[in-house]
């Protein structure tokens, strides 16, 4: 069977393509660097994953983003003998405007270094690549109208003003010919996220409606003509659980088509698992897959009937899951940064953080302030457990309040928990807690203990334990065995999609990992020797 989600935690709008006996998902990474996540798997049912492949300055700069800006909705495909990445940056979120840059990559391989960017267009987010099967191909993008009410995270279905199709000449690597809108999605409204294919001669043309919350949905529409008019499918709806408030299964819209080379279908789609009683995703959006059926009428339907998104799901072979360890300790031996950690905005990491300035140790250089949009020493991995415990040993000898480096449970810059070393003008190097759960726009921290606790030179022994909604955090010495709890039990659940501002105000997922800040501007380290995910 298939266990949905298959990628858990943060990874939304799930692209797939298939190479022969290889499948390959596509996720969006927002702020987070490099951009695009690419994992692969043989039997639909363990995934790895394989690539990031917006890696370079000249492919990606986000600083300055804001945050759940940068890399949106990435289509994958593959055609001509290579792959093709299609991509949004997006610059602005708050407001009427989004400033939504679309782009496209190219590799021979996934593994391979990829090109250069080729810019497309501006006109709208979520940009996908057709090809079809007279060699044309065509470039989709949902439409952004800006005289709209819609901003400050309660969007309205007029911002989103259709599906727009247009040819792409790969050779002179331009659009050409006229700009169509194709679709202007259903009464759900806010039509995003275009894919098309064709098969038996209909184009069918699948989109996420009803934003990216509790109402979202794959909706689904066919044409004899790539350019329409698209009549909707019987049910309007291929995947959703807007009206199944109990389904384990939430927020479900946003995926794409693939078939298996013995012609099953399936369909991706990102979904939340909500924890009670707020109704937060803590694990932000994850990906998860459905197995589809094609019924007398040409149209696609979820196997067994209903809208509805399963967690168990019928897989093409006999594949057993494999599961990931439960207990996943990463030493800081390699030169390479561990696959599962990102850092955020910058295409310049060498400024941030090094794994060669001390062997076996991650160094970071302090920058600025912990939520900074342009240069902050931030490395962290997804949180993929709804419960689980971090641990972490820093070296770090501050001169100065403005110095801290530590562990943190983290959002973006409005919705994170640290536990940090500093030095306090009166008590000396301290460990203590900064925490801002949620406030917007002005992103007050509180320091739920006080001034701090003082604390003996040498290593200090960080830990962060979640369970559901709640966080708490330990600290020890080096050579101590007995773990310390410090402050009180904090709001872990704000650390989500939901948290905050709420639904819509951001949606990209909930991170753990290791940060330093200097705002004197003198760049003061931390080395961190281990760090330890357990999933409880």
């Amino acid at each position: 069977m298939i266990k949905n989600p298959i990628l858990p935690g943060f990874n939304p709008d799930p692209s797939i393509c298939r190479v022969g006996e290889d499948y390959y998902i596509a996720t969006s990474t927002f702020e987070w660097y490099p951009g695009v996540q690419i994992h692969h798997s043989r039997d639909l049912v363990n995934w790895t994953l394989v690539r990031r492949p917006l890696e370079r300055k000249s492919q990606l700069d986000m600083r300055g983003n804001p945050d759940s800006c940068g890399i949106w909705a990435p289509c994958l495909s593959y055609a001509d003998g290579q792959f093709w990445l299609v991509y949004t940056d997006v610059k602005r979120f708050d407001g009427n405007f989004k400033d939504a840059h679309n782009y496209i990559v190219t590799a021979g391989s996934i593994e391979a270094d990829w090109s250069e960017p080729v810019y497309v267009n501006s006109s709208g987010f979520d940009p996908s690549l057709f090809h079809d099967d007279d060699g044309r191909k065509w470039f989709l993008n949902m439409q952004w109208n800006h005289r709209t009410e819609s901003f400050g995270g309660t969007p309205k279905h007029p911002a989103f003003d259709g599906i727009l199709l247009q040819e792409w000449d790969a050779e002179t690597r331009e659009l050409k010919g006229p700009v169509r809108n194709i679709f202007a999605g259903s009464p759900l409204g806010l039509v995003e996220g275009p894919h098309l294919f064709k098969r038996n001669g209909w184009y069918y043309l699948t989109t996420a409606e009803g934003g990216t919350g509790y109402d979202h949905a794959v909706t689904m529409a066919r044409s004899r003509r790539i350019e329409g008019p698209y009549e909707m499918h019987p049910d309007r709806h291929l995947i959703t659980s807007k009206d199944a408030h109990d389904a384990v299964l939430q927020r479900a819209g946003h995926g794409q088509y693939v078939e298996t080379p013995e012609g099953e279908a399936y369909h991706t789609h990102l979904c939340g698992r909500p924890l009670p009683p707020h109704r937060r995703c803590t694990l932000g959006r994850e990906t998860a897959l459905q197995k589809c059926e094609w019924r007398e009428d040409d149209w696609l339907y979820l196997a067994g009937g209903g809208v509805v998104p399963s967690v168990d799901v019928a897989a093409p072979t006999d594949a057993m899951p494999e599961g990931k360890p439960a207990r996943v300790i990463y030493n800081f031996d390699s030169k390479l940064l561990p696959q599962d950690f990102q850092w955020l905005r910058t295409p310049e990491p060498e400024r941030i953080f090094s794994l060669t300035d001390r062997a076996g140790h991650l160094r970071l250089h302090g920058r600025e302030s912990l939520g900074s949009w342009f240069e902050q020493a931030l490395v962290a991995r997804r949180q993929e457990h709804h419960s689980f415990r971090a641990e972490t040993v820093v070296e770090f000898a501050p001169e100065t309040y403005q110095q801290a480096a530590g562990l943190t449970h983290y959002y973006n810059r409005h919705k994170f928990h640290a536990l940090v070393v500093t030095m306090h003008e009166k008590l000396g190097r301290v460990v203590t807690i900064f925490s801002c759960p949620g406030d917007f726009p002005h992103g007050r921290m509180a320091f739920p203990v006080e001034s701090g606790v003082s604390i003996p030179d040498g290593p200090v022994h960080l830990a962060a334990e979640v369970r559901d909604n709640d966080l708490q955090f330990f600290w020890r010495s080096e050579g101590s065995h007995d773990w310390q709890p410090i402050g009180p039990v904090l709001d872990a659940g704000v650390i989500s999609d939901e948290g905050g501002r709420g639904e819509h105000g951001s949606f990209t997922g909930a991170f753990i990992g290791l940060l330093a800040f200097d705002i004197t501007g003198r760049a003061r380290p931390a080395d961190f020797d281990h760090f330890v995910y357990q999933a409880l």
